[in-house]
């Protein structure tokens, strides 16, 4: 999280450029989103399996970061691309996810507009599809989030490649495990992953290639692969001990 808010904020000093950037996490991770609270988390199990927790800087609800892939965007927010309401950049951007993962033989679609989560929705982020994110088969494959900053944009999105999409019910506070049990149905009818939806696993490598051609054609973008820059990098740092491993950011209420 401290690197795609780096590359927000150099970007925004005119010390960076417009990045996709994909990555993985290690050891597993459940984060939340922006405005979330922490305790609609069970703390206590997360540390008990190994499961670190973090806030994002995007909105959203809970994910747990495992067996997944996870892209981000950061772009000037006059960049045609992004430019615009977030929902209309959702749009433009959904197209890149899209033509990818049809490039990997997956029948995919973007959500329709005006399809909101539900009142009762869940603390987990893949409880429902929001507009024009990636569904397959009716179900939410890809969950995304943004945030704009001076004049910058920030959209995080998650892939889950495979295992059960129902794991993170077991790190989420609920009334009761009768009702936990009724969210991991609810999770199974409404998500999927990658594996489930082909029918075989694909490396992760492989899903990235065949992301950044879909991102390339769908939105005509030349893409060159890029390192962080000092600059960068010192602002990784500061942001990592200033607030991504305090606790006055990760539990603030």
């Amino acid at each position: 999280m401290a690197i795609d808010e780096a590359i927000l904020m150099a970007l925004a000093e005119g010390k960076s450029q417009s990045t996709l950037r994909f990555f993985a996490w290690e050891p597993p991770c459940l984060s939340i989103g922006y405005n979330q609270a922490m305790n609609e988390v069970d703390i206590i199990k997360c540390g008990q399996a190994g499961v670190d927790l973090i806030r994002r800087p995007t909105g959203g609800r809970a994910i747990l970061h495992t067996d997944e892939l996870t892209y981000s965007i950061v772009a000037p927010q006059d960049e045609p691309r992004v430019a615009g309401g977030v929902v209309e950049s959702y749009r433009r951007l959904s197209a890149g996810l899209v033509r990818g993962l049809r490039l990997l033989g997956m029948d995919v679609a973007q959500a329709e507009a005006g399809h909101g989560q539900d009142a009762d929705v869940s603390a987990a982020c893949f409880d429902a599809p929001s507009a024009y994110e990636v569904t397959a088969g009716g179900k939410k494959l890809v969950g995304s989030a943004q945030v704009r900053r001076k004049r910058a944009v920030l959209q995080h999105g998650s892939l889950p490649l495979q295992g059960d999409i129902t794991r993170i019910c077991h790190y989420l506070v609920v009334p009761s495990e009768e009702r936990r049990q009724e969210l991991r149905q609810e999770l199974r009818a409404r998500a999927t992953s990658l594996e489930l939806v082909l029918g075989r696993g694909v490396p992760f490598a492989q899903v990235v290639e065949a992301l950044v051609k879909g991102f390339s054609e769908a939105l005509n973008l030349h893409l060159e692969p890029g390192e962080l820059s000092e600059h960068e990098l010192a602002l990784i740092q500061q942001f990592r001990r200033e607030k991504y491993t305090a606790e006055a950011w990760n539990f603030r209420k």
